[in-house]
């Protein structure tokens, strides 16, 4: 089994919860191997990299093995992308507190763009609205990409799973849960935590079993 991280917004290929997962793998799973891209990019770059990169998978395993198990874990921002890959090439894929409406919460950068700036320099689309941790220059194209991709519904929701906390101070895990339950997915709500799933090295036995379900699924 191939898993891929997809990290979230202020993130980058060397995630804390991708290398716990990696070092996991490596330990007590040695069949399954894990992949942390960097995904600090545009919005439209990343869905290219991850299909691009999924093919790839795929079209190893196939000739290897004759089936092809690719699964996506995707954290935050990360989980927004897992649902839109899902949801256009019927992958599966484990949701770490996802974000669901990006269109949404990230327009505080261009909130903050405004407040900051004349109006003079508010025109153009390429501007630099916000930088994050790993370096993506966002863009007001960026925010608008976002506009143009909602997530609407969940097209396999026998492919997802999430797993949200419930004391998530960055985004509404109710909206998560209400999104996600109402399109059939599974969702798993945990009693207090944070956005950062910072109990994650603890509950990786769980993550692999329900990562083998999806596939199995």
């Amino acid at each position: 089994m191939n898993l891929i991280y997809i990290h979230g917004l202020d993130s980058d290929a060397n995630s804390t919860k991708g290398l716990l997962l990696e070092k996991y793998c490596q330990q007590h799973h040695p069949d399954i191997t894990v992949l942390r891209p960097d995904l600090n990019k545009s919005p439209a770059q990343v869905r290219e990299q991850l299909l691009s990169l999924i093919e790839g998978l795929n079209n190893s395993q196939d000739e290897q093995t004759g089936s092809s198990n690719t699964v996506l874990v995707g954290s935050s921002l990360g989980g927004y992308f897992s649902t839109l890959i899902s949801n256009q090439i019927d992958c599966p894929a484990l949701l770490l507190n996802p974000s669901t409406q990006p269109h949404i919460t990230l327009q505080r950068f261009s909130d903050n763009s405004a407040s900051n700036q004349d109006s003079s320099d508010e025109s153009s689309d390429n501007k630099v609205l916000h930088t994050t941790a790993g370096g993506w220059r966002i863009t007001p194209s960026d925010l608008q990409w976002f506009a143009d991709h909602q997530l609407s519904e969940v097209h396999y929701p026998k492919k997802i799973a999430v797993l949200l906390k419930q004391g998530d101070e960055l985004l509404n895990a109710e909206l998560s849960q209400a999104f996600y339950q109402g399109q059939g997915a599974s969702v798993t709500v945990q009693a207090g935590g944070d956005h950062r799933f910072s109990d994650f090295g603890e509950q990786l036995p769980m993550v692999i079993e329900m990562l083998r379900e999806l596939v199995r699924s």
